[in-house]
């Protein structure tokens, strides 16, 4: 029996009442993993749903979705079937096929995510794909950051319940479940860097360190440690976030390589560069904020820029989305794009004490309809006293920097906000007289 509900009651990777998607290639991994979920999916009360993305690298690849299909009525769960043209991407983007393949895979995630139809995405991903993952990385030149491999959720809505799981331990799973699966003949193709990996490097590192995966990913974690406490020594006025662009001061660059690297991950990943960001580039923004003239420019992957301008570092992304998020009014637990954390909960209005970030509303007074999403054109806020105002001239006289607005959760119908998370609520929902009342903090 696979030992990960610890891993995933650890990470709350599954909160009660969301629809999972499992990502299922028909694989070996994906299987059990769609398998373990669809079977305990009342103990953890969600639903699953079984999602294969046909990349058509293969002549006889319709026949895995077929596979998957068959296995998804077998287990009583929905099945969504997608096909994407990863030669022609990688062709016309001029990418490798692996990297157009994830880039169309994580397509039709993303798309299914925002159309509200999954909460979140299982991936099958185990503690060989982490050691793998940590040493691609660090070949790549991706620099300690990159060195932790894997997280088990990423950017609030993909999660890897198997991650601390064995390859061994999802063979006796797939045994003792009389599992059958798929074998893709491309997994032995070398010629793909993760192939190669798996199949050569891997191979002749545990034919002599036996221990060595367990031993890649505990090195991986204590990377992730330092890490962590590395970035909270960064401040977070080192990142101004403006539309599809971020600035850094100058004078940060004067600080140890240990934060300014960081500071310059944080700013990348804010205008939704997430990949392929190596320690070249890094190199480069360094050496840009320090010794280039002004209006220096230099290029970045997926057709972003860096440039000087007077005291500041610029990068600029001009494919990057403004975020998105809804979620019910409900109480629970909503992850944020930005890595933060919405949460709900009733309490007694009589016995508690509102902490600074949190603030406490009369959920009979808020209509039906209303939803958690960021702000929009048009929102009208009536202040705690009365008054009603614009959201945006609001949040202007509260001194809300312009970089934090966009990701606040407002609680809104229709244009009208009765909450703004972790500010203030609407005259409209103040609670009065009431035996419970709903409490809302943002956390991370």
């Amino acid at each position: 029996m696979l030992s990960c509900e610890e891993f995933i009651e650890k990470n709350k990777l599954l909160n009660r009442g969301e629809v999972i998607g499992v990502g299922c290639s028909g694989g070996s991994d994906s299987i059990a993993l769609l398998h373990y979920l669809a079977k305990n999916q009342e103990k953890f009360d969600i639903e699953v749903v079984a999602i294969h993305v046909d990349h058509e690298i293969r002549e006889n690849s319709f026949m895995d979705a077929d596979f998957v299909k068959e296995k998804a009525r077998e287990l009583g769960v929905r099945f969504y079937k997608f096909r994407v043209d990863a030669p022609k991407l990688a062709k016309e983007k001029a990418i490798s096929l692996e990297t157009a393949a994830r880039q169309a895979r994580y397509g039709v995630f993303k798309s299914l995510i925002q159309k509200g139809l999954v909460d979140k995405i299982a991936l099958a991903h185990h503690t060989l794909d982490q050691a793998e993952t940590i040493l691609m990385h660090i070949f790549r030149g991706a620099g300690s950051t990159g060195a932790i491999g894997m997280t088990p959720i990423s950017e609030g809505n993909y999660i890897r319940p198997f991650l601390n799981t064995t390859k061994e331990e999802i063979f006796d799973y797939l045994n003792e479940n009389h599992l059958d699966y798929v074998e893709d003949y491309t997994n032995e193709d070398t010629t793909y860097n993760r192939n190669f990996v798996r199949n050569v490097i891997m191979k002749d590192i545990t034919s002599r360190w036996p221990n060595a995966v367990q031993a890649i990913v505990n090195f991986g974690q204590a990377i992730k440690d330092d890490d962590e406490f590395i970035n909270k020594q960064i401040y977070a006025e080192a990142i101004i976030t403006e539309e599809k662009a971020v600035k850094i001061p100058t004078s940060y660059f004067l600080y140890d390589n240990a934060i300014i690297t960081r500071i310059i991950f944080k700013a990348v990943r804010a205008i939704g560069i997430t990949h392929d960001i190596e320690k070249k580039h890094i190199d480069a923004i360094k050496n840009l904020a320090l010794n280039a003239e002004n209006g220096k420019r230099i290029s970045l992957p997926f057709e972003a820029s860096v440039a000087k301008e007077y005291d500041y570092i610029t990068i600029f992304n001009k494919h990057v989305e403004k975020p998105k998020f809804e979620a019910p009014f409900k109480c629970g637990e909503f992850a944020l794009p930005n890595g933060y954390k919405l949460v709900v909960r009733r309490v007694k209005e009589y016995d508690v004490k509102v902490l600074p970030g949190q603030i406490i509303l009369d959920y009979r007074k808020v209509p039906k309809d209303a939803v958690w999403r960021f702000r929009q054109d048009g929102d009208v806020f009536v202040k705690f006293g009365g008054g009603s105002k614009k959201l945006k001239s609001y949040l202007i006289d509260k001194k809300i920097p312009l970089r934090v607005r966009d990701s606040l959760p407002v609680l809104a119908s229709g244009n009208e906000v009765y909450a703004i998370a972790g500010v203030e609520i609407s005259e409209k929902a103040k609670v009065e007289n009431v035996p419970t009342a709903y409490l809302v903090e943002l956390k991370k």
